[in-house]
């Protein structure tokens, strides 16, 4: 087998984090778990998982055809979450996010060698690639809402949607933010001035900080969810989907008594 077929191979670890991706979807579905909370758990998390391996492979896909062919040999092209170069940035700490606060925490990132890439719209489009497939993620997560397609779908799976529809969102927006060290500032970089870029390189490890920071004020933090509801409502999905869906997502709260009792109404009902 060549090094080029080896190096564009799907990993194994991918195609076994699918399986359990959609071996949990079915259990949502049918019910077949006794535990709703644990398969949901499984289920979205491993989407997630999966949604952040294409965010990655999209940026690197993007430079291949733009000019970088080294993306190939790093492995980038593999799927494979412990080939990015930040894999405690791109997989650990957004999973974790989602667990703790049921946010979608912008990834780390493949490196790219800019400087095999010519052109400013090629530049921009390869940092929009990874959020564009966020994009698309909350599109197809949110399809049966949109679509008026909600007849038969499971109450726990529609939850474990609109819960996995709202990371997606959140993660896309956040990319977007034309901040240092996010995807958006990569969108907007190479259009400004080099003295401009000069200045504000030093700040880019510190971006993804500051925007966690901020989202602690709550005036920002109202403003920011705000804007996240207005996207979702605009695909069909309402309130009670993502707060159902973080409820029963969290299975160990029921431990403690935690979860939320009308939520598990719903489900009982």
């Amino acid at each position: 087998m060549s090094v080029t077929r080896r190096n564009n191979r799907i990993s194994p670890l991918f195609l076994g984090i699918a399986a359990v991706t959609a071996v949990a979807g079915w259990a949502v579905w049918t019910g077949f778990a006794e535990q709703t909370g644990f398969a949901v758990f499984l289920f979205v998390t491993g989407a997630w998982v999966v949604s952040l391996c294409l965010h990655e492979y999209a940026h690197a896909r993007t430079a291949l055809h733009s000019g970088d062919l080294s993306v190939e040999a790093k492995g980038y092209l593999t799927l494979d979450p412990l080939k990015y170069t930040h894999a405690l940035l791109s997989i650990v700490l957004p999973v974790l996010f989602v667990i703790m606060g049921g946010i979608g925490l912008p990834g780390g990132a493949v490196y790219i060698e800019r400087g095999r890439i010519s052109g400013r719209w090629k530049h921009s489009l390869i940092s929009a690639a990874g959020p564009l497939t966020n994009v698309l993620f909350a599109v197809v997560c949110t399809a049966p809402f949109w679509l008026g397609g909600l007849d038969g779908v499971p109450l726990a799976f529609r939850f474990a949607l609109g819960f996995l529809a709202l990371l997606q969102v959140t993660a896309a927006i956040l990319n977007f933010l034309p901040v240092p060290g996010l995807d958006g500032y990569g969108v907007v970089e190479p259009w400004l001035p080099y003295r401009i870029r000069r200045q504000v390189e030093p700040f880019a490890p510190f971006g993804l900080l500051a925007v966690f920071g901020l989202l602690w004020v709550p005036e920002v933090n109202a403003v920011f969810f705000d804007a996240v509801d207005a996207v979702l409502r605009g695909l069909g999905v309402g309130e009670v989907e993502t707060y159902c869906g973080l409820d029963v997502y969290r299975f160990w709260q029921e431990w403690f008594g935690d979860q939320d009792p009308g939520c598990a109404a719903l489900l009982d009902g």
